[in-house]
């Protein structure tokens, strides 16, 4: 465990490589998520597997945490460990939290980002019609009469990660998600790899092509077939994919 902004965060370190590499886990997973990367990493670099606040074995946050609550809590590990220009791979959330990270400190020898978040859209009018209809029904079954339906009527809306999340988490992800990173991807300045399943549905592929087009060295590469986690869904071509990445500076 390392202590940070008064929380606990777990972090699983293996290997002995000179190079280290972070490993930052989805909303909702944990670093087991990276468990099959992680063993092919560590036969050649020391590898720090995170879980990040809320999730895992970390403590919760102490109030709704920000992407750069976040960023700062990965920072504090970063020095706390005395890790030096680490390579970063971050899937969906974590991704945006090494979006964050990087931009803010550019300290980062090479980014993957997987499947990231990070790129907010317009949302279409159905959208705002189901959000004004939560808002009205919350209200409206707060009435003493009504209170025992509540739950059971709310629950109908909402994401499944929203859902699954208790309170604190809740507030966390609703600041999270309503951040558009566009004005941070350009202040990335280490070479970045973004890996995408095609039929991504979550962070649709059109965000990576987004985030190539600002963030100064950066290329796509699509898994065929993959979803959100593409990486997981043809995990062979994943890696061959690292270690190409990885290796071309040498």
């Amino acid at each position: 465990m390392v202590k940070v902004k008064g929380i606990n965060v777990y972090v699983d370190k293996s290997g002995e490589g000179k190079q280290a590499v972070l490993l930052l886990h989805g909303w909702g997973q944990s670093s087991h998520s990276f468990q099959e990367v992680r063993t092919f990493l560590e036969k050649s670099f020391t590898v720090y597997s995170v879980d990040l606040p809320g999730f895992g074995l970390s403590d919760k946050p102490n109030y709704p945490f920000n992407t750069a609550d976040y960023a700062e809590v990965l920072k504090g590990i970063i020095d706390e460990l005395g890790i030096q220009t680490p390579i970063i791979i971050g899937h969906s959330f974590g991704g945006r939290v090494a979006i964050k990270y990087t931009s803010l400190f550019n300290e980062v020898k090479k980014l993957v980002l997987v499947d990231s978040a990070g790129i907010v859209h317009r949302k279409p009018l159905s959208y705002h019609v189901k959000v004004y209809t939560f808002k009205f029904l919350r209200r409206f079954f707060s009435l003493p009469l009504l209170k025992k339906y509540k739950d059971r009527v709310l629950s109908k809306f909402g994401s499944n990660d929203y859902k699954q999340a208790d309170d604190l988490m809740k507030q966390v992800l609703v600041r999270v998600v309503n951040e558009d990173l566009r004005n941070d991807l350009p202040k990335i300045k280490c070479p970045t790899l973004l890996v995408w399943g095609t039929n991504d549905y979550v962070t649709p592929l059109k965000d990576a092509y987004i985030m190539r087009e600002l963030i100064p060295d950066a290329g796509v590469v699509e898994i065929k077939g993959g979803g959100h986690f593409s990486y997981l869904d043809n995990l062979p071509y994943f890696l061959r994919v690292l270690a190409v990445f990885f290796n071309e500076d040498k």
